[in-house]
C-alpha cells in the first residue's frame, strides 16, 4: 500500500512556512512545514521510535555489505518507506561494514554516536536544507571513523567530501525525494570514498529496490535501482530449436530479473519436435504452449541479444550488447548430441543469473 501519514495513511503535504503543530502521537508541540493532508503531524522522535534497537542488531552482524545491513534495517517494523529515521540507518550500515572489513573503530560507541547525531537531522532536510539526510549520514561516518572536529584538518575535508559527494549523487537524479533512492546512492558513494580514502574495502551487490509499489512519488526509469527487468533475446537462423530452447530456459531461471525471448532472421513452421520432446520429458516444460517460431522484428527491443553460434548478423540491433555462445545445432542428431546442447545452454543461463 502506498501510505505515508503514520495515523492515517494519507499523503504527505509540505508547507512554506513553518506553523505550530501538535504531535498526534506524544503531543508536545513545535513548529514545522510537514503533515498530512488530513492535519496529521508526527515529530521527529516519534517518527524514529524503535531506531535504539538498531545498535543490537549491529553489533552482532557480520556482513561487510553496508546494502545488504541497510536492507535488513529498512525491513523493520519501525522503518517506514520515507522518514529521518534513513538518517540513522545509512551511517550505522556504513559503520557496521566499515568494521567488519577490517576497519578499526569501537562499534558499539560509533553507533552511539551515530545514533545521537543522526537523529538532530530533521525529516524534510532534503527539501528545506538543500541536503538529504541520509548523505549528511554518510559523512557523519566518515567523521565519526576519522576522528573529526571543526579544528581538525585533514579529517574536517575527508567529512565534507563525503557528504558532498553524496548530496551531487543524490542531486544529479533529482526529485521528488525517496528516503530509499537516497539512502542508496549515499552507500554507493561512500563504499568508493572509504576505500579510495581510508583504504577499508567494503562489498557491495547490485541494489535493486523492491520499494516502488510503497511510493507515491517513484519516478520509475529514472531511478538508477529501478526493478526494470532486463530484456533478453536468444537468436538463432530459424529461431526453432537452440533459441527457443534457451527462452525456455531463461523464464524458468531469470523470470525474476529478466524478460527472455527468442527469435530468427527466418522462420519455420513448428519448434525442432525432438527438442520439444526432450525439454517436456528433462524439464516438464511444454514449448509449444507458449513459445513459436518469430522474426526479430517480432519481439521487442533487447538489452542483450544472444547468438546461438549461428554467425547471425542483423542490421535491427546495432550498439546492443550482443554475446555469441557457439552452440553446434543438434537438429537431426541422436538425442545425446540435443541433451549436451541443452546442458550447455542450461549452464550459460545460471552464469547470466549471477551477473545481471
Amino acid at each position: 500500500m502506498k501510505e505515508e501519514c503514520l495515523i492515517c495513511k494519507a499523503p504527505l503535504e509540505y508547507l512554506k512556512e513553518d506553523i505550530e503543530m501538535e504531535c498526534a502521537l506524544c503531543h508536545k508541540k513545535e513548529k514545522s512545514k510537514t503533515r498530512c493532508i488530513n492535519g496529521h503531524y508526527v515529530c521527529n522522535e516519534c517518527h524514529i521510535q524503535g531506531t535504539d534497537s538498531l545498535i543490537g542488531m549491529c553489533l552482532s552482524e557480520t556482513s561487510g555489505n553496508p546494502a545488504v545491513i541497510l536492507n535488513k534495517m529498512m525491513s523493520m517494523p519501525f522503518c517506514h518507506m520515507h522518514g529521518p529515521e534513513h538518517h540513522i540507518m545509512v551511517g550505522m550500515a556504513l559503520l557496521t561494514a566499515y568494521k567488519n572489513s577490517g576497519g578499526d573503530i569501537d562499534l558499539k560507541k560509533s553507533l552511539i554516536e551515530m545514533n545521537s547525531r543522526g537523529r538532530s537531522v530533521p525529516g524534510g532536510a532534503c527539501g528545506f536544507w538543500g541536503a538529504c539526510g541520509a548523505g549528511i549520514s554518510a559523512g557523519m561516518f566518515v567523521s565519526i571513523v576519522t576522528g573529526s572536529t571543526p579544528l581538525e584538518n585533514e579529517s574536517f575535508g575527508l567529512s565534507h567530501k563525503m557528504t558532498a559527494s553524496a548530496l551531487e549523487a543524490i542531486g544529479e537524479i533529482g526529485g521528488p525525494r525517496c528516503c530509499k533512492r537516497d539512502s542508496y546512492l549515499s552507500i554507493l558513494r561512500a563504499v568508493d570514498f572509504t576505500r579510495e580514502h581510508l583504504g577499508v574495502s567494503m562489498e557491495l551487490p547490485k541494489i535493486r529496490c523492491s520499494y516502488s509499489a510503497q511510493n507515491n512519488q517513484c519516478i520509475g526509469k529514472r531511478c538508477p535501482f529501478c526493478k526494470r527487468k532486463t530484456k533478453i533475446a536468444f537468436i538463432c537462423v530459424h529461431n526453432s530449436c537452440r533459441s527457443q530452447i534457451a527462452e525456455a530456459l531463461g523464464k524458468k531461471y531469470l523470470s525474476d530479473c529478466c524478460d527472455c525471448y527468442s527469435a530468427g532472421t527466418e522462420t519455420k513452421p513448428q519448434i525442432n519436435q525432438d527438442a520439444v520432446r526432450l525439454m517436456k520429458q528433462i524439464y516438464g516444460i511444454d514449448m509449444e504452449k507458449e513459445q513459436y517460431s518469430k522474426l526479430i522484428k517480432d519481439i521487442p527491443q533487447a538489452d542483450i541479444y544472444v547468438s546461438m553460434g549461428c554467425n547471425v548478423a542483423c542490421p535491427n540491433i546495432p550498439g546492443k550488447q550482443v554475446l555469441n555462445w557457439g552452440l553446434d545445432d543438434p537438429t537431426g542428431k541422436e538425442d545425446e548430441e540435443f541433451m549436451k546442447v541443452i546442458g550447455e545452454i542450461e549452464r550459460k543461463i545460471l552464469e547470466m543469473k549471477e551477473e545481471i
